[in-house]
């Protein structure tokens, strides 16, 4: 009698070579992402405020947006990714046109670059960092961008969610890569440095500027958060901003700082940002009596947080002569008895500049919290998303690609906060591909009338119902295949 082989060492069926016929498909979940996206009008803000295209056939700048958007969020890296959607019968006939092909792609995110740019670099003994002039095209994305963060405001307002406050928080973040033309960054290897603003409550990305890898975090923030602060809807009442030490940057303190932001609709802008360590700052710190040392908070290794008044106040080159002095608040981290900090010292000293009047131990947790909104954004877009892996050689092309990453971010935000329910309300990306994104599904027809049918769960199949309910949209149903 021949051997039993155990279950769990061999398979028990063949692999048939012959692809499926059918109108099938493993990504049908992702039909609800284009719900959305549509719903939220970001087709028409693409084909109003951008055009790259030389030829009216072919796919249109709002169906080249929504075929990378897609493929991001179902964990594509690059151009040649877009080919698994490219043949998708299913896709084809959800989002009415065939997703784009990988070559077609990659022109149209070309052609979002400037070949004059190197023209117009300045000789490097001149300048060794450059700003290229943003094409229009990436112009008219960053419109769209700014329009998406509108109409999902309307949403929540929908929603009676209205969201009135706005904390924006700004970080810049490295993405290395291996391209000729990207530049060294202070970490050695080549990449970009892009800055992002994200809107805390709302978990969405404002405005954004690439940049390239040896632009130092700390060269001109202020374009980026201006945009960031005018790409906010009416209904926001209440502005704030955070930021870490690349943001101690004399015109965009002055500038936050300035009276006649009360005077806006949204008001004034309450800001808290790290100060960069000088040695005038540094010997104020020191000098701050032990009695003056006030702990609020401790560290799970038993390290105390304390916080104390500084009697520091450095007047700003570009300061308003009706600006009251910015406040300098000090933060001291204390080993316990007999424990050193790596460097050999007990005392690590901080500091936070701002102009608002919270006691310190309401004011650093606060400034500390935007570790948890915009780092966690810069950690979903680029592992999640796709963002860590640019996929030309091209500035141009690398900006705008990142930017529809950013887009196809706050779409699924949206989602996740407005329709997917409490369970999948935190949820990353991988686990949301697990739940929704990843369905599979099979198109079919009664009479003239098309019908999309998902291989889940009722729950699924719920949640998905959700989206569409929230997510509204006229439908035509017609069958012509």
């Amino acid at each position: 009698m021949p051997a039993s082989i155990a279950l769990l060492h061999k398979t028990p069926f063949h692999l048939d070579p012959r692809p499926l016929s059918g109108c099938a498909s493993p990504h049908a979940g992702l039909l609800s992402v284009s719900r959305t996206a549509r719903a939220l009008h970001l087709p028409g803000l693409i084909e109003a405020n951008v055009s790259v295209k030389q030829r009216d056939r072919g796919l249109t700048e709002s169906q080249y947006v929504e075929s990378i958007l897609l493929s991001a969020v179902e964990g594509g890296e690059g151009y040649s990714d877009l080919a698994v959607f490219a043949a998708d019968p299913l896709l084809e006939k959800g989002l009415g046109y065939a997703p784009a092909q990988p070559d077609a792609a990659r022109k149209f995110l070309e052609a979002f670059h400037d070949p004059d740019w190197e023209r117009a670099r300045p000789p490097r003994d001149q300048q060794k960092t450059f700003f290229p002039e943003p094409t229009d095209p990436l112009v008219g994305l960053g419109r769209a961008q700014a329009g998406l963060v509108h109409n999902i405001a309307r949403a929540y307002a929908a929603q009676d969610r209205a969201l009135p406050r706005a904390t924006l928080d700004a970080d810049a973040t490295l993405i290395f890569c291996e391209k000729r033309d990207a530049k060294p960054t202070y970490e050695g290897p080549r990449g970009y440095q892009p800055l992002l603003v994200a809107w805390a409550e709302a978990d969405l990305v404002v405005a954004d500027q690439f940049r390239e890898g040896n632009v130092p975090a700390r060269q001109a923030p202020l374009s980026c958060v201006r945009a960031a602060f005018a790409a906010l809807p009416a209904t926001v009442t209440e502005r704030f901003f955070r930021g870490d030490s690349a943001c101690h940057e004399n015109e965009l303190l002055a500038w936050l700082s300035d009276p006649k932001r009360a005077e806006e609709p949204g008001g004034a802008i309450g800001f808290a940002v790290s100060a960069v360590q000088s040695e005038p700052l540094a010997a104020a710190l020191r000098a701050v009596r032990e009695a003056q040392w006030q702990t609020f908070g401790t560290e799970s290794d038993g390290t105390l947080r304390q916080w104390a008044e500084l009697d520091f106040v450095p007047a700003l080159p570009s300061e308003h002569k009706d600006a009251k002095p910015l406040r300098y608040v000090g933060l001291r981290l204390v080993k316990p008895q007999g424990e050193l900090f790596a460097d050999g010292n007990r005392y690590h000293y901080h500091a936070v500049i701002t102009n608002r009047e919270l006691p310190g131990d309401e004011l650093l947790p606060w400034h500390r919290q935007k570790a948890g909104t915009i780092e966690h954004v810069h950690d979903e877009v680029k592992n999640d998303l796709g963002g860590a892996r640019l996929p030309s050689g091209k500035f141009g092309a690398n900006a705008a690609w990142l930017r529809i990453l950013l887009m196809a971010y706050n779409v699924v935000s949206a989602q996740r906060a407005l329709a997917l329910g409490e369970q999948l309300q935190t949820a990353r990306l991988k686990r949301l591909r697990l739940h929704v994104y990843a369905l599979s599904g099979r198109m079919s027809h009664t009479g003239n009338t098309l019908k999309l049918r998902l291989h889940a769960g009722v729950e699924a199949i719920r949640r998905l119902q959700r989206v569409w309910a929230v997510f509204a949209l006229p439908t035509q149903a017609t069958w012509s295949g």
